[in-house]
């Protein structure tokens, strides 16, 4: 069994909070944060999104993430980032969403309350979208789409965005597209 690595990572303030399932294993690491695996194309997704550059988070010549420039960007535009379990067992030795049972899941309301600005939640996968709905008892929206639901007196958005692994069969590009509405209703 393994326990989450990270701690929720919730700057003051966030207007969204994004959720994958669980991190990789380790060994798969170029950092010790949220999509650390350097053939994920998440940090590439928002350097397109935000700068044009699928590179712009990269660490110059190297094969890793700059973590010294992703938090802070993080903490201004006030994205939120945590997984939907907090304890999981590996059936396979793979970094795949298929090869996981959730044994403990993450505590959704909670961490939902302690993000009392927050508008907008997406979800990056299958198994993270089906544990947010069933959490919630709402209908899972198609990939690209949104559905939108109540929680502590306010309304909010749960975004079901493309995965960002490269198993996923779509060009970044067009994972960028469908990500970018939701940047865009953040900063509204």
């Amino acid at each position: 069994m393994e326990t989450h690595p990270f701690k929720p990572f919730l700057p003051e303030g966030a207007r969204l909070l994004m959720l994958g399932t669980f991190p990789p294993a380790p060994k798969r690491w170029c950092m010790e944060f949220y999509y650390p695996n350097f053939t994920n194309d998440m940090w590439r997704i928002f350097g397109i999104c935000f700068f044009s550059d699928k590179e712009h988070f990269i660490a110059k010549g190297q094969k890793r993430f700059d973590l010294d420039m992703i938090v802070p960007f993080l903490t201004s535009h006030g994205i939120a980032m945590y997984d939907t379990a907090v304890k999981v067992n590996r059936t396979k030795n793979t970094a795949s969403d298929k090869d996981l049972e959730i044994i403990e899941p993450t505590d959704l309301d909670a961490l939902l309350r302690s993000l009392p600005e927050c508008k907008a939640v997406v979800t990056a996968g299958q198994l993270a979208t089906t544990v947010f709905c069933s959490h919630f008892g709402i209908a899972e929206p198609k990939t690209g789409a949104y559905t939108e639901f109540g929680f502590g007196g306010r309304t909010l958005r749960l975004y079901r965005m493309p995965s960002s692994s490269r198993a996923y069969p779509m060009a970044i590009e067009r994972k960028a597209e469908a990500y970018k509405p939701v940047f865009d209703y953040i900063n509204e």
